[in-house]
């Protein structure tokens, strides 16, 4: 049978020996198990990755955008600022903050020419502190307060829910940048 997916030779592809070594899993560690640290950690850890993407790049390959996708590497920190500013501190906790760029969308991937990127970073990981601090030691069933992103009690997901929301952000934007890296100088990502 040629079947390579459903046949013999599929099975046969699927069983051979190999001297690959798997991945092994990061952070939030090996042996947690509680859902709340799980999501924080990895949070935390696509945090980290997006400093590693953006590390050895110039600060002018840092803020120009990258075609053809038309934003900079930079732009994607200024980004998930904002996206945890809207879920945690206006979203969950219904912090009176500004949750959206005034300038617009396309501001909130803009990097200011009068910005530098240690600005851009310092200003994303203060978010990131704030949002934490919003959050507390709130379990993960506790449902976002109302008045700020939400109206009502019934339009009020979790905390649980909203972390879900923000990890596979993360996931996604974590790939954009390793495209838009790859792009910049050939560097590809893990």
């Amino acid at each position: 049978m040629n079947d390579p997916v459903g046949g013999r030779e599929y099975v046969r592809w699927m069983t051979a020996p190999t001297d690959r070594v798997p991945a092994v899993l990061e952070d939030p560690g090996l042996h947690v198990s509680d859902p709340r640290e799980l999501l924080l950690g990895h949070l935390d850890w696509y945090a980290d990755a997006l400093r590693r993407k953006l590390a050895g790049l110039s600060d002018a390959a840092l803020r120009t955008p990258v075609e053809p996708i038309g934003w900079a590497p930079l732009g994607v920190v200024q980004h998930l600022g904002w996206v945890e500013r809207r879920w945690l501190r206006w979203g969950f906790a219904a912090q009176d903050v500004v949750a959206y760029a005034p300038e617009g969308d396309e501001a909130e991937w803009a990097i200011p020419p009068d910005c530098s990127a240690a600005d851009v970073l310092g200003a994303y990981a203060e978010e990131v502190r704030l949002a934490r601090a919003a959050i507390g030691d709130a379990p993960l069933d506790a449902p976002a307060r109302v008045g700020g992103r939400f109206p009502t009690a019934h339009d009020a997901p979790t905390l649980g829910r909203i972390l879900f929301h923000l990890l596979q952000e993360y996931a996604r934007h974590a790939g954009h940048l390793d495209v838009a890296r790859e792009l910049v100088d050939g560097t590809t990502g893990e």
